[in-house]
């Protein structure tokens, strides 16, 4: 995971290792429903103010080494702040939240990312002690989590998804919830895996219930295993079978394989004799009363070994997306 406050501070440095500045905002251009970042500002000497364009000069970023750019120094070309970009630490940072009724409900204590490749979004606004925490220091964070978890007790993230917010009129003194999902449709499923992966899993229900079933239905096959089953398993029982049902049958095997087993067993029912027959195949176990002809550990292992060799044979999954930008050609 990675926050606005871990980054603002870090270095800038060009191409050839050279620090140029140190990271003073992010902007990103609204209108999307998770936006990506677009902008970088950084002080350069004598805390000069600059801002480039993110797609065009950075080339990789870590939230301990800071920001290297792709090119020399005497190769920049400086920007300005476009009109319907906003910076995330001058306009967002510590600006209260409100409902539609223009009543106060909380304040930004920091911004949460969304780490996809060279490419950041933002994913929410963090409205916890956590926070306030990280703000003050990450040791201080840390301390507090480590103290509060010898108690038995933990300090959870409180993350408002930025799909739920809007600007208000363009005033930049407050933020207001919005009940619009709409815009999830222009996301590629990828995006959404990576988005849904990084919710807390009652903000990633929330999330999710706004997808249709093909959306959601393609974003479950773009996330990574160990989410997989938990989305189907939280889901109600019809839509999980639909889902499973519509889903490439290794895909769907390797949800069901991780399902307990009643709950596995509840779906196929639901999914049809035909659906449900070539999948218990894939999985090597079929409906009676002895129950699988595998135990669960091995029928789990196959399913993780067909889950591999089809990502060994190019199946495209995280880490293997084309880059944005580039003709996405979809078969099933």
């Amino acid at each position: 995971m990675l926050y606005l406050s871990q980054m603002l501070g870090e270095p800038v440095v060009d191409a050839n290792g050279e620090k140029i500045g140190s990271i003073s905002d992010l902007a990103i251009q609204t209108g999307e429903v998770f936006p990506r970042i677009t902008s970088l500002a950084f002080l350069g000497p004598g805390k000069t103010p600059f801002m480039i364009s993110w797609r065009k000069y950075v080339d990789s970023f870590d939230e301990d080494e800071g920001i290297r750019l792709k090119v020399d120094r005497t190769a920049i070309r400086f920007s300005y702040l476009q009109p319907a970009e906003v910076l995330l630490a001058r306009d967002l940072l510590d600006r209260q939240i409100v409902d539609t009724q223009g009543m106060k409900v909380v304040r930004v204590n920091d911004l949460k990312l969304s780490v996809s490749g060279t490419q950041l979004r933002l994913l929410g606004a963090e409205v916890g002690i956590r926070g306030i925490l990280r703000g003050l220091a990450p040791w201080v964070e840390k301390a507090a989590c480590g103290i509060a978890k010898a108690f038995g007790k933990s300090i959870d993230e409180r993350i408002i998804a930025w799909n739920y917010m809007e600007l208000l009129d363009r005033d930049l003194s407050k933020v207001q919830l919005s009940v619009s999902h709409t815009r999830l449709e222009e996301l590629h499923p990828a995006d959404v895996a990576d988005i849904l992966e990084q919710l807390d899993p009652k903000q990633r229900a929330n999330v999710f219930q706004h997808l249709d079933d093909a959306q959601a239905g393609d974003a479950i096959s773009e996330m990574e295993d160990e989410f997989q089953a938990d989305i189907i398993e939280g889901l109600d029982e019809k839509r999980a079978s639909r889902l499973l049902r519509d889903m490439d049958p290794d895909d769907a095997a390797d949800i069901v394989g991780d399902l307990p087993y009643e709950k596995a067993e509840t779906l196929l029912r639901l999914m049809g004799v035909d659906n449900a027959a070539e999948i218990r195949k894939l999985l090597g176990y079929k409906e009676d009363t002895a129950g699988r002809r595998h135990d669960d550990h091995a029928v789990r292992g196959d399913a993780h070994l067909r889950h591999r060799a089809r990502n060994h044979r190019g199946s495209s999954r995280l880490g293997r997306r084309p880059p944005h930008g580039e003709l996405r050609v979809r078969t099933r």
